[in-house]
């Protein structure tokens, strides 16, 4: 955007800073169109001026340095004391380029017949096998469940941390250093942010580089959301459904942090403005609880005919509702509440575990009495709560730990069990073989619960 002619005026080069646009007498920023607007559905997310391009760049640079651009090198020559590369396309890509160039060190790995890549300070080699890993993994999810990857590469390129982002290009992700070379993972408490960021971005050659949407209301619910469906699916496949929660409870408190003080207001995620908290973290947790509802194969189902019907498409590009219609498709009759709680609302809900009793029975059993209390809400844009009947399937467990102890695995697990809960106080009795020490409502935070810390007790004898 910063070197090539774009035709047209683009709103991304406005003043958006509201505070300032109110000190310099501006009128407030335009919002995006609205969802319904149908002529609005000629431009896509990242450009008004074009849609698929083929791309030919040329880069020049210091002779010690390695240049990257989007396609492959098809010229590389030194001549004085200046090197020179040549990189094309094959396959279609979206007008948004990266170019970098820094004295690399490199690794390639073959996977699949795809050429691993990740180029970096030679400084900084401490988490390479878990990106490739990641991208590994990544590549196996995504082919097997939407479609096959468009590109023969794919490639991480560190940048210096003059800014902390991850970016996503045709078959290139570049990565800044702080978010991920020199991160330390030697302690077990915290979030593997490298596989999770690694998954994401590479998600996006499918969500954003194979199927991109139109700007209005709702656009980043089809990249960003589906991008975040894909890292929960490839953290869950690494390290198993039981340790999904850590990943869960992150977004959950990010996007309870974040809904009190947006500017714009709160929408649904299927009206979602740009609100990285909506479309990154309420997205993550709304496409695992409809994963766990519908379940897995439906809703990659319907990611695949998602992308069957609009990939490498021009206009009319689609809107988060011919997503969500999609969903609806796959999911019974009683499920279409649901779908609308999680995209067309904003609903909360309050769940709390409140007691937990075990007893051991003579014949060597134990009983266990799980009391837990719950409400659901609806919320409107400024924060107005109303309440609505609670009618959802939720999950109890009882667990020889917490099961948010890094130490915590499935052996711990003694009771995981669907159930109907309804509104106010209810009790949920069980017989296990072993003592239970810890027992709770929603243990793994799928739902959005505004305060998911009191979810789960200590069992009393």
């Amino acid at each position: 955007f910063e070197i090539a002619p774009i035709l047209g005026m683009d709103r991304e080069m406005l003043l958006t800073d509201r505070a300032k646009r109110r000190k310099y007498g501006l009128a407030p920023a335009l919002p995006l169109p609205v969802l319904e607007d149908e002529p609005a559905r000629q431009f896509n997310l990242l450009r008004k001026d074009s849609d698929w391009v083929s791309a030919d760049v040329t880069v020049s640079t210091e002779a010690d340095q390695v240049p990257i651009a989007p396609g492959y090198k098809v010229f590389d020559q030194v001549r004085g004391g200046r090197r020179t590369a040549e990189f094309r396309t094959e396959a279609p890509i979206l007008h948004f380029f990266s170019i970098q160039s820094a004295r690399y060190a490199e690794i390639h790995r073959s996977y699949k017949g795809v050429d691993l890549a990740l180029y970096f300070h030679p400084a900084h080699a401490w988490n390479v096998d878990r990106m490739l890993r990641a991208l590994e993994v990544s590549l196996d999810y995504d082919q097997a469940n939407f479609s096959p990857y468009q590109f023969r590469q794919a490639r991480i390129l560190e940048f210096p941390a003059f800014a902390t982002f991850a970016q996503s290009y045709a078959n290139t992700i570049p990565y800044s250093e702080d978010l991920g070379w020199i991160f330390d993972f030697k302690d077990p408490e915290k979030i593997d942010m490298v596989t999770y960021v690694t998954a994401h971005e590479l998600g996006h050659q499918w969500w954003g580089h194979q199927v991109i949407g139109a700007n209005v209301q709702g656009v980043t619910l089809l990249d960003e959301t589906l991008a975040q469906y894909s890292a929960l699916m490839v953290m869950e496949k690494l390290y198993g459904r039981d340790h999904i929660k850590k990943f869960l409870k992150y977004s959950l408190d990010r996007y309870l942090r974040a809904r009190g003080s947006d500017p714009l207001g709160e929408t649904a995620l299927l009206r979602v403005e740009g609100q990285g908290y909506i479309h990154y973290d309420k997205g993550a947790l709304v496409m695992y609880r409809l994963k766990e509802e519908l379940g897995e194969d439906k809703v990659n189902a319907a990611l695949r005919e998602f992308l069957a019907a609009y990939a490498f498409k021009g206009a009319p590009f689609p809107t988060s509702r011919h997503l969500v219609d999609l969903f609806r498709a796959e999911a019974r009759a009683d499920q279409q509440d649901l779908i609308t709680d999680l995209f067309e609302k904003i609903t909360l809900y309050d769940l709390k575990a409140t007691a937990a009793q075990v007893k051991r029975r003579p014949d060597g059993r134990y009983d266990v009495r799980l009391t837990v209390s719950g409400r659901k809400l609806y919320a409107d844009a400024k924060g107005k709560e109303t309440p609505a009947p609670l009618r959802d399937t939720v999950d109890i467990g009882l667990f020889a730990e917490s099961p948010s102890k890094a130490s915590f695995t499935a052996a711990d697990v003694l009771v995981m069990q669907r159930v109907r809960l309804r509104d106010g106080v209810q009790q949920f009795d069980f017989v296990t073989s072993r003592a239970p020490k810890f027992a709770g409502v929603d243990p793994y935070n799928k739902l959005i619960d505004r305060n998911s810390d009191d979810n789960v007790v200590a069992v009393s004898r």
